[in-house]
């Protein structure tokens, strides 16, 4: 008999900010391997050209304008998409933005706030409505789902003048751990990604920075940025029963950077 629980025919996977860079190279894949796709975003066009390039895997997509740091918004999202696809059995918290400062001595309150609303605030938000229906569904006599957060290398790694983006992706591991350990009962796993220097729009003014490419992507032991597509395998992962007893963990993507 074949290997098969990479197969995610009949799951949902729901993605925040899945509408381009890692977030949509994971949705990619999850319908690659046979996953409906939901994506938040807060950008028509994106959406409109991310559900346009899912639909080629011949599954499901829905597209939702939501900002993850209104808790609102949120919860409508949420039950508008368990509404419509009819459950949802992957979340992965993917929305981020960045906003550093010349120094911390420097960093302005305004962008400190709103680091931490969407990238702390938002999967806080968004995790707490995807445990509602997971719980109610175990209820049922439906357990099961997955959790995950897109975390970052700054989380361990010290980021000098990007205090306020560390702190938060920091935070999503001890976040993980909890909610993996309270919904392990409903068969709930959650788990963070870490990615490391990865070619997106938030590090667009770094790529062919020379300075930069000779000082930090000379340091990665795999002597390359790290891609959108190269999420993908660790988020079908994630989102199928080959990861049924994997939870509370992180998982460093950086080509080796924090090792070297």
């Amino acid at each position: 008999m074949a290997y098969k629980p990479f197969d995610l025919t009949g799951k949902v996977a729901l993605v925040t900010g899945g509408n381009g860079g890692i977030g949509l190279g994971m949705a990619e894949a999850l319908a690659q391997a046979g996953a409906d796709i939901v994506i938040w975003g807060s950008n028509p066009k994106k959406n409109a050209d991310a559900e346009a390039r899912l639909k080629q895997a011949g599954v499901r997509v829905l597209s939702q304008i939501v900002n993850v740091a209104d808790e609102k918004t949120v919860i409508a999202g949420m039950a508008e998409a368990v509404a419509r696809m009819g459950r949802v059995d992957t979340v992965i918290a993917n929305a981020g933005i960045g906003g550093g400062a010349r120094s911390f001595a420097e960093f302005d309150t305004e962008t400190y706030r709103k680091v931490l609303s969407v990238n702390l605030d938002g999967v806080f938000f968004t995790f707490r409505e995807a445990c509602k229906h997971m719980v109610e569904r175990a209820g049922q006599g439906d357990a099961g789902g997955s959790l995950v957060a897109i975390s970052s290398l700054s989380a361990v790694d010290g980021a000098p003048r990007n205090e306020a983006y560390a702190a938060t992706k920091g935070a999503l591991i001890p976040m993980v751990r909890a909610i993996a350990v309270e919904h392990a009962r409903y068969g709930v796993r959650a788990n963070a990604i870490l990615p490391g220097w990865i070619a997106t729009d938030m590090t667009a003014g770094a790529q062919g920075n020379e300075k930069f490419e000779e000082n930090v992507i000379r340091r990665v032991p795999m002597r390359r940025w790290g891609r959108p597509e190269d999420f993908g395998g660790m988020a079908v992962y994630f989102a199928s029963d080959a990861s049924a007893f994997h939870t509370g963990d992180q998982v460093l993507i950086d080509g080796g950077y924090a090792v070297f």
